[in-house]
C-alpha cells in the first residue's frame, strides 16, 4: 500500500477475471492478441484520463509476457517497463523447475516426491494439467508464492474495491485459466530471447532468487541477451521466489522509487 504514496496504482482485471468477468462473459474472446489489444487500449485510456505523455508499465508472471508484447510495440507509452517474475519461455522454465525439483527431492531421499514427478514425466509437457501438477510441486517445496494463499484470501476480503459478486467472478475466472489462449501457439511458444532481442525504453527485471516458476536463471539469460540502449538494471531479491513483492515488500517499493527516480524525468 505504500506504493500508493509515491505512484498512482492502477491493477486491472484482465478480460475474464474479476471485475472483467460477468455472467455472460464469453471466453471466445480470450486470445493472445485481444489481451494485447486490451492492454494498449488500456493505456490510451490512462494517459488520457491522468493527462500523462507516459505511464509506468509494471508486469508480474504471465502479465510479463503481455508486458514485453506491450513495451516492444509501443515503448513510447512507457517511462518504463518493470518485469517482476519476467516470463522468457516457457519450455525452458519447465526443464529448469523439474531439474531443481529433481535434485531437491534425491538429496532430501523425497521417495513421494520423487514418484508424483515420474508420473508428470519431463518437460516439454503437452497437456495443461501436467504443467499445473507441475506448479503446485514448485509451490508447495517454496519455489513460488512467497505468503501462503490462505493469507492471501484474507487480506483481499479486507480490500474495499471488491465486494462479494466480485469475488464470485473472481472464481469463476480462476477456476476457467486462460481460456483458450492456452492452445494459441503464440502463447505457448513464446521466448522473448527471439521476440523482442532489443527494447526500446528503460527495462528492469525484479526476480526472486528462489523462483522457480520463473526461474532466475532464464531471467538472467534474457537481461544478459537483451539490448536496452535507454538502459537495463537486474534487482535480484535474495530472500523471495515469485512473489517478490510479499516476500521483501520494503525492498520492492524502494526499488520502484529508484525506478521512478531514474525515469520520471
Amino acid at each position: 500500500k505504500e506504493l500508493e504514496k509515491n505512484f498512482i496504482v492502477v491493477h486491472w482485471d484482465q478480460r475474464g477475471s474479476g471485475k472483467s468477468n460477468p455472467e455472460n462473459f464469453n471466453e471466445e474472446t480470450m486470445t493472445y492478441e485481444q489481451f494485447i489489444s486490451d492492454g494498449y487500449e488500456l493505456t490510451q485510456y490512462l494517459k488520457q484520463r491522468l493527462g500523462k505523455k507516459k505511464i509506468y508499465l509494471l508486469g508480474h508472471s504471465w502479465g510479463t509476457q503481455l508486458g514485453l508484447e506491450l513495451a516492444g510495440r509501443h515503448p513510447e507509452d512507457y517511462y518504463a517497463y518493470i518485469g517482476v517474475s519476467q516470463v522468457v519461455n516457457q519450455g525452458m522454465h519447465h526443464k529448469i523447475a523439474y531439474s531443481w525439483l529433481l535434485e531437491k527431492f534425491k538429496n532430501e531421499n523425497n521417495k513421494k516426491g520423487l514418484k508424483e514427478l515420474d508420473a508428470i514425466g519431463q518437460p516439454p509437457f503437452s497437456r495443461h494439467s501436467d504443467f499445473i501438477k507441475l506448479m503446485k510441486l514448485v509451490n508447495s517445496n517454496g519455489g513460488s508464492f512467497d505468503i501462503p494463499f490462505s493469507r492471501l484470501a484474507l487480506i483481499s476480503l479486507k480490500a474495499p474495491e471488491y465486494n462479494i459478486q466480485d469475488y464470485s467472478a473472481w472464481l469463476r475466472g480462476a477456476k476457467r485459466g486462460s481460456g483458450r489462449m492456452w492452445q494459441e501457439e503464440a502463447y505457448y511458444t513464446f521466448n522473448a530471447i527471439d521476440r523482442y532481442p532489443e527494447l526500446k525504453l528503460p527495462v528492469y527485471f525484479f526476480t526472486g532468487k528462489n523462483d522457480y516458476n520463473t526461474p532466475l536463471e532464464s531471467a538472467e539469460k534474457y537481461y544478459n541477451h537483451l539490448s536496452a540502449p535507454a538502459g537495463k538494471k537486474m534487482v535480484i531479491f535474495e530472500n523471495s521466489a515469485h512473489t517478490p513483492f510479499f516476500g521483501e515488500p520494503e525492498k520492492f517499493l524502494q526499488e520502484m522509487i529508484r525506478v521512478k527516480n531514474e525515469t520520471s524525468k
